[in-house]
């Protein structure tokens, strides 16, 4: 599998040689019209010149006379100048021999048949590359003799080998020079994504200490600074995992040791006292509810987590479930000293929900707040109805004069295994067991504290319709 840096590299390179090769074949292209067509035209020029002059003096003599006139009055010391007779034999040249040689290059034929003829090529007599135009001499409509110019383009083909030389020089010094800078830019590219993936590698074999490092402010740096983010959530919730293992081992640990030690001291213990007794079973019995209770907010909390919970929602009176908990939680005020009020709103609240996990929110809330409430405090447990308009709810409310909860925690109490440091026990799960159900049932929950000044918890619900 090629690697993204070789991609990114071949595709600059094949588009830069493309680049090269197509704007140095239009610059040769313009070169090569540039000096073979001048040289042409010139020579063409020349023999259009030559026959406005001297045409009319040639068309009357006979082709002997027109070698002795051409030598006379026209030859010149920079181009070949040939007088060919009607079949293309060469009858003179500007040298003053008379070889046996015949022409049938392009040009010759277009003059035989009457019209001025252009080549340019390597001359089979003389083997060297010409360009060269021949022009017919006409005698009463016919034609008797030709005259052809040529010029040696040697120099200008070692003038186009030069610049065609240097042109693919050049190119190829740009293709280098841009195939370094595409290195230079792929690995400034690739180098933050290679840092990325040993990142990654190592945070897989456990080394969560890495981190990808910002060089620059575009998609890859925000690509790194999301990645260090990530890495820093994923911390957090490993450390919170950890925590949680920690604290629901101890929690469970703690209650089973009591139920394992009283049970030895009553099987043991066959003088034990009725209040021994009574003791032992009650502790037992406790734990056994700490137990309990542990194990259904795991329980909660893994259907939750995977979707599968279900609701058995009915048509209901809110404040049914609140005084049926209240009324169950109420013996705790002697446990806790703390007093527990109830006010209900003065008629039926009605809301379509499942009434027994309802009831799990109020007794986790008022669980929380007898936890967290010292002795001689209170704790108010009201049902009301939000009077607004079409955003009328119903608004189930818990609040203590408890210590409350610090503003860093806030925002936290919700999440699945936070504990804040109060030190108290707990799985950390509650709040956001209460959460989740209040939003299946189409509510919220919000929570309002400060230290020292007690905890506010609201649940609102939609509501059906109100009665009375």
């Amino acid at each position: 599998m090629s690697s993204l840096k070789t991609r990114i590299v071949w595709s600059y390179l094949l588009l830069i040689v493309l680049v090269v090769c197509v704007l140095g074949g239009l610059f040769l292209t313009l070169i090569w019209n540039y000096y073979y067509g001048s040289a042409q035209s010139s020579v063409k020029q020349r023999a259009l010149y030559a026959l406005t002059q001297h045409s009319r003096s040639l068309s009357s003599l006979k082709v002997h006379d027109q070698a002795d006139y051409m030598l006379q009055y026209m030859a010149e010391s920079d181009v070949r100048l040939q007088l060919l007779d009607s079949n293309g034999k060469v009858a003179v040249d500007s040298d003053g021999f008379a070889e046996e040689i015949s022409y049938a290059t392009p040009d010759v034929k277009a003059a035989m048949d009457g019209a001025n003829g252009s080549w340019q090529g390597e001359d089979p007599f003389f083997n060297e590359r010409v360009t060269s135009v021949t022009i017919p001499i006409y005698n009463e409509a016919r034609v008797v003799s030709m005259l052809r110019y040529s010029a040696s383009v040697e120099r200008i083909d070692a003038m186009v080998r030069k610049l065609t030389q240097m042109t693919a020089a050049t190119g190829a010094a740009v293709i280098l020079l841009f195939l370094g800078l595409s290195l230079w830019m792929t690995q400034r590219i690739v180098r933050p994504i290679q840092e990325l993936t040993r990142a990654a590698r190592y945070m897989a074999d456990g080394d969560w200490t890495r981190r990808a490092v910002k060089r620059s402010n575009d998609e890859i740096g925000q690509l790194a600074e999301t990645f260090n983010v990530m890495v820093v959530e994923l911390n957090k919730r490993e450390k919170l995992k950890n925590d949680f293992i920690s604290s629901i081992s101890h929690e469970l640990r703690t209650p089973l040791t009591s139920i394992k030690g009283w049970s030895e001291t009553l099987k043991g213990s066959e003088s034990a006292g009725d209040e021994e007794t009574a003791l032992g079973l009650n502790i037992i019995s406790r734990e056994t509810d700490r137990l309990t209770g542990l194990v259904e907010d795991l329980l909660d909390f893994s259907k939750l987590s995977a979707g599968s919970i279900e609701l058995h929602p009915e048509l209901l009176d809110l404040n049914g479930p609140v005084k049926e908990m209240v009324h169950q939680l109420a013996v705790r005020e002697e446990q806790t000293g703390v007093k527990m009020f109830a006010t209900l709103w003065k008629s039926p609240i009605l809301i379509r929900g499942d009434a027994n996990r309802l009831k799990q929110v109020i007794i986790n809330l008022v669980d929380n707040a007898f936890k967290f409430t010292p002795s001689g405090g209170t704790i108010r447990i009201a049902t009301t109805v939000n009077p607004e308009g079409e955003n009328r709810c119903a608004i189930l409310t818990v609040a203590d004069t408890g210590g409350g909860i610090s503003l860093e925690d806030l925002p936290h109490v919700t999440e699945k295994f936070y504990k804040a440091n109060t030190g108290h026990g707990g799985s950390g799960l509650g709040l956001a067991i209460c959460k989740e159900i209040a939003e299946l049932h189409g509510g919220t929950l919000a929570i309002d504290s400060e230290r020292g000044a007690g905890t506010i918890v609201t649940m609102t619900l939609p509501i059906q319709t109100e009665i009375g």
